[in-house]
């Protein structure tokens, strides 16, 4: 059994704008949990465009989603914030805090009993929801065998989404399917060490970046890696090992083949799904989240919304914009769990509280 957790605030999403809300949150030293259904923190910059540039960050002429989500890891360090990754939120109840049986409930004295798939139960004084626009999800593999038994019984052992971490692959007949940019990764890197890869996709047309398609194509020519075009039917698996076996493809031609497997990596893409935020009685408008521009709170007291998830007059789709909603969500989240005291606004250039919780010097002393 896990522990209950404790904490002031949880971050529901762990992309740029949700690692930068535990960086605003961490100045006003209010600890903070991340939780992120992918297995690695970075969102839709690390996921979707990894190495393309971002040109409009204030002072960044230019960076890639890999390099921002790196500075924002290195950012947040000092506050120790813990993640929870390749995990989701299942369930959030609304409990009530107070010692007095003749006090009514107040807002002070709220808690959130959050909920996980995987069976994490984190009590929290509040929600920041930064979802997004959901929570990103791979789109799943969906074959069966000749009973039609699901080819989902083999995730975690033989069926992989994810390289994060890696499966091993070593003496592996190795198997990808998908013809992007993460899908030729996949192949390339399961070229150091596996038996055998093949590429799997539904013709010979690829999307990548022109660096990555350059060394796909150099290890096809030297036969590192197999290609095959074709759309997968059905699985077959040993009945004394329980184990997948074979991938049965149907070909442009109309034929089927049989491609042995020991371990597949599927990269089909991501589809963002809303989730459990649609069923938190949140207003909402367009399945985005209505909030309070002064203190970006929602429509549920202790329950705030930044970045792509949340709605308002003039609102726009901009890292930036995430960014700000981020600092003014923090000060709303210090007035509401410490309504008795004044929360100063300090600056990170003179104020040694702040270099103290940034672990940096001040610049008397330098």
């Amino acid at each position: 059994m896990t522990a209950d957790l404790h904490t002031d605030a949880l971050i529901v999403g762990a992309g740029p704008v949700g690692l930068y809300m535990a960086f605003q949150l961490g100045l006003l030293e209010i600890k903070a949990h991340i939780i992120d259904a992918l297995p690695y923190p970075g969102g839709q910059p690390e996921t979707l465009y990894p190495d393309k540039p971002i040109y409009d960050l204030p002072g960044l002429p230019c960076i890639s989603g890999r390099d921002l989500t790196a500075s924002l890891r290195q950012q947040i360090a000092p506050m120790n914030v813990p993640m929870h990754l390749g995990d989701e939120v299942s369930s959030v109840e609304v409990l009530d805090r107070s010692t007095s049986d003749t006090d009514p409930p107040s807002e002070a004295s709220r808690t959130f009993l959050v909920g996980t798939r995987k069976g994490l139960r984190i009590h929290t004084r509040c929600l920041f929801v930064a979802a997004g626009v959901g929570a990103f999800q791979a789109r799943q593999l969906k074959v069966a065998d000749a009973s039609g038994v699901d080819i989902a019984r083999f995730e975690g052992t033989q069926l992989f989404y994810h390289l994060h971490p890696s499966p091993k692959l070593a003496g592996q007949h190795v198997l990808v399917l998908g013809g992007e940019d993460d899908a030729l990764k996949a192949a390339i890197h399961a070229t150091q060490n596996a038996q055998r890869v093949t590429l799997l996709h539904r013709r010979e047309v690829f999307k990548a970046e022109p660096q990555v398609l350059a060394q796909f194509n150099a290890l096809r020519q030297a036969c590192a890696i197999e290609f095959v075009a074709g759309q997968a039917l059905n699985y077959l698996a040993d009945v004394a090992s329980g184990t997948l076996k074979q991938l049965q493809v149907l070909t442009p031609e109309g034929h089927t083949v049989a491609l042995a497997v020991d371990v597949l990596l599927v990269f089909l893409g991501l589809s963002p799904k809303l989730g459990p935020v649609a069923e938190w009685n949140l207003a909402m408008s367009r399945k985005q989240v209505e909030v309070n521009t002064e203190t970006f709170a929602t429509s549920v007291p202790g329950i705030f919304a930044v970045g792509d998830i949340n709605t308002y007059p003039g609102k726009k789709k901009l890292l930036v914009s995430g960014f700000h909603e981020c600092a003014l969500a923090a000060f709303g989240a210090a007035a509401y769990l410490r309504p008795n005291e004044p929360t100063l606004l300090q600056y990170t250039t003179t104020s040694s509280k702040l270099h103290q919780i940034l672990g940096v010097a001040h610049p008397d002393k330098i």
